[in-house]
């Protein structure tokens, strides 16, 4: 007999899977029923219950306020996103959400952690061709999520670096754009620094990736670089000494923060235009 994901090894995704099936037979609801009552396609509960897709966040809220389960789905949520995610990756965020001070360098983006939920709803549908709204969603969702390590009592110091091709890509067009660099432009918590590498400085050390430095509250630092849709934690020290020689020679080429939030300006006044015109 062929078996549904949801009926073999159990995971934090099956689990939401297998809780709101029971749930929802135990109340006498069938797929349909339940649908209308909480405002989502059958369809779309049905690949929830076989463990087939991750529900958004907002799905989870509905559920939770109709079953009166206490954030029992949101908290299975957030483990099924953590587990999600690729190992490669997995290791870094939770790095992230422990480090004293995060430096990161993107060469054709705006750094994750200052990505408004459009500019990454953008990007995430251009990298994964075909990927179905509500997974797109709940991608976006655990993005947003990361940004939390700023609202803690003692947040990290963030200092990002990006070259000037982030900004000049339009990345989901001109009005993604122009919220993404109002965001980039807002009054910041003091932590945050943000640069911008130059065309006029040419070539530079990380061309075509990104890095990310996470110096924990004992000193120690990990590196992480990523290209595409792989990546690779760092932890050995020559590794990391050298890694972070590339980040400051590239720092040592970007414009003082002064300067690049100048930068950022003149290309929201470009993408503004673009409305006008």
């Amino acid at each position: 007999m062929e078996l549904h994901e949801d009926e073999g090894k159990a995971t934090p995704r099956t689990m939401l899977g297998r809780r709101l099936r029971r749930m929802r037979n135990d109340a006498g609801l069938s797929l349909r029923a339940l649908a209308e009552q909480v405002g989502y396609p059958h369809t779309y509960l049905s690949r929830v219950e076989h463990g087939e897709q991750l529900p958004s966040e907002a799905l989870v809220a509905a559920l939770d306020a109709h079953f009166r389960t206490n954030a029992l789905f949101a908290d299975l949520l957030e483990m099924a996103q953590e587990t999600a995610t690729p190992d490669y990756h997995r290791s870094f965020v939770e790095g992230e959400g422990l480090a004293s001070r995060i430096q990161v360098f993107t060469s054709s983006l705006v750094p994750g952690l200052l990505q408004t939920e459009d500019y990454a709803r953008a990007l995430f549908r251009v990298s994964i061709p075909g990927e179905p709204d509500e997974q797109i969603t709940a991608r976006v969702e655990t993005r947003m999520r990361r940004k939390r390590i700023f609202t803690k009592d003692d947040p990290p110091f963030f200092w990002a670096m990006m070259d000037e091709a982030a900004l000049k890509r339009p990345l989901g067009g001109s009005k993604c754009m122009r919220e993404q660099l109002r965001q980039l432009l807002e009054p910041r918590i003091p932590h945050i620094t943000i640069q911008v590498l130059p065309f006029s400085q040419g070539a530079h050390p990380m061309l075509g990736g990104s890095l990310t430095l996470l110096t924990m509250e004992g000193g120690t630092t990990i590196g992480y670089v990523e290209s595409f849709a792989s990546g690779e934690t760092v932890e050995l020290p020559r590794k990391v000494v050298e890694l972070t020689q590339m980040f400051d020679l590239a720092r040592s080429k970007a414009l003082p923060e002064k300067e690049s939030l100048d930068l950022i300006r003149t290309y929201l006044k470009e993408y503004e235009n673009d409305d006008e015109s």
